[in-house]
Order: structure tokens, then C-alpha cells, then sequence
């Protein structure tokens, strides 16, 4: 589906976590693809395709600022826990005020039946009118998102920034020898559940005249440590 929607997305607050960081929060400068893929499986998603990131406009760069921030120190899990005994306040530094435009196609799986103008349509609707499945959010789900679709307008900042390393995806590698975590796997045969463990994928990011583009290669890689659809 090489059809390519724009959607522009902007929030108040943002925290896009890097990784190298273990104890407090900093974000990246811009958001992740796969931050960015989760704000649109917020709107709209089915287990029939898979968002892909192919560019990121950065209308609004936004600025750093550092809050503190009460945690629970471990996850929460299925048994109640009391949050006093949990709770934690750590440091993080943030984004304030940030506008990006998403540029993203559909990326159909094998056991999709219906056809690519079912779903576009119904994205492209729900888009339209504001709809989503759940609040979509900036990294952490306290800083909630707006969207519209974007305007011929909106034109990304003259900016250039170097990034470097920086997170592209999860890949959920089912292993019957490392079962680190249980995830669902969807396929022809219905959607079950499976172990394994989760790798994540960096690559070398650049914002260019405003615009981080998305190596197409990664998805690739992704498809393939999943042995999902890969093309």
C-alpha cells in the first residue's frame, strides 16, 4: 500500500525516553517512529497491517524543561500493590510544546482478506473527525496528544540537528529458549499467545531542513527477526 497519509500531531508535553538513560527520564529532541506509531494505532489500527514510519516533519522543535515526577518502583502487576510503599520521585527532562507532521503507509500482512481501500477509508475517517480507539500520548501516556490531518501548509522548521543513535522499534523475537515475555502473534490461524523476548533497533537519525527521514531498510530487519511478512 503505497498510499502515504500526513497526519499532524502536537502536545503540550512530550517524553520520548532514550534508553542509555536506566534511573531518570530524558527525552530524545524529536519524537521516535516508534512513538509515532503509536500515536496512529491509537486512532486507528487492525491486525491486518502494520504502520510504517517514512518521515517525521518537525514543525515545532519544542524546548527542554525538567519536572519531577512521582513512579512506582517496580512494575505493576496482576496482585494490587500500596502505592506508598512504591512510590518513587525521580527527575525527568522533557519536551514542552511540540508540532510534528507523521508521514506513514499501511504495510498489509498475508492474512489480510480485505481489500487496501477498506482500511484507508476508515482511517482516513476517522482521522476527519477526531475519532480514536484510546487518547493517543507523547512518549508517556500523561502527555496526551492532539491530531488533525495536515494542511498543504504546514511546513516543517529550518532546522538541522544530528541525533545519532536512536530507537527505531521493538522486535518481538518468539524463542522457546529465552521466554523473557509472552506477547500475541496474529497470523492466518487466529491470534495466540507466545514467549519470547523483545530486541530493540536503533539507527542513525538526522533532522534535515525540519524532516527525519525513516530508513525503509528497518523495517525490513524488523519483519525479519519477527519472521513476519518480510517483503
Amino acid at each position: 500500500m503505497e498510499q502515504t497519509f500526513r497526519i499532524k500531531v502536537g502536545g503540550e508535553y512530550a517524553c520520548f525516553s532514550r534508553p542509555e538513560f536506566k534511573v531518570e527520564r530524558v527525552s530524545y529532541p524529536v519524537i521516535t517512529p516508534s512513538a509515532a506509531r503509536g500515536v496512529l494505532e491509537a486512532i486507528f489500527w487492525k491486525p491486518e497491517f502494520r504502520w510504517e514510519i517514512r518521515e517525521i516533519h518537525v514543525l515545532k522543535l519544542g524546548h527542554q524543561m525538567s519536572i519531577l515526577r512521582n513512579e512506582l518502583s517496580d512494575r505493576q502487576g496482576r496482585s494490587p500493590v500500596f502505592v506508598e510503599d512504591e512510590r518513587q520521585q525521580r527527575a525527568s527532562l522533557i519536551l514542552k510544546d511540540v508540532e510534528y507532521v507523521l508521514c506513514a503507509q499501511m504495510s498489509l500482512q498475508p492474512h489480510a482478506t480485505d481489500p487496501p481501500a477498506k482500511y484507508t477509508e476508515q482511517f482516513q475517517r476517522r482521522l476527519e473527525r477526531g475519532q480514536c480507539h484510546h487518547m493517543p500520548y507523547l512518549g508517556t501516556r500523561e502527555f496526551s496528544a492532539w491530531f488533525e490531518p495536515a494542511r498543504d501548509d504546514d511546513r516543517p522548521a529550518k532546522l538541522n540537528l544530528h541525533i545519532g543513535k536512536m530507537l527505531f522499534d521493538i522486535a518481538y523475537r518468539e524463542d522457546e529458549k529465552r521466554q523473557e515475555l509472552s506477547f500475541y502473534r496474529q497470523d492466518g490461524n487466529g491470534r495466540r499467545v507466545v514467549k519470547g523476548y523483545a530486541q530493540p533497533l536503533f539507527f542513525e537519525a538526522s533532522v534535515v531542513d525540519g524532516v527525519l527521514r525513516v530508513p525503509r531498510e528497518k523495517y525490513l530487519e524488523l519483519y525479519r527477526l519477527e519472521d513476519r511478512y518480510a517483503k
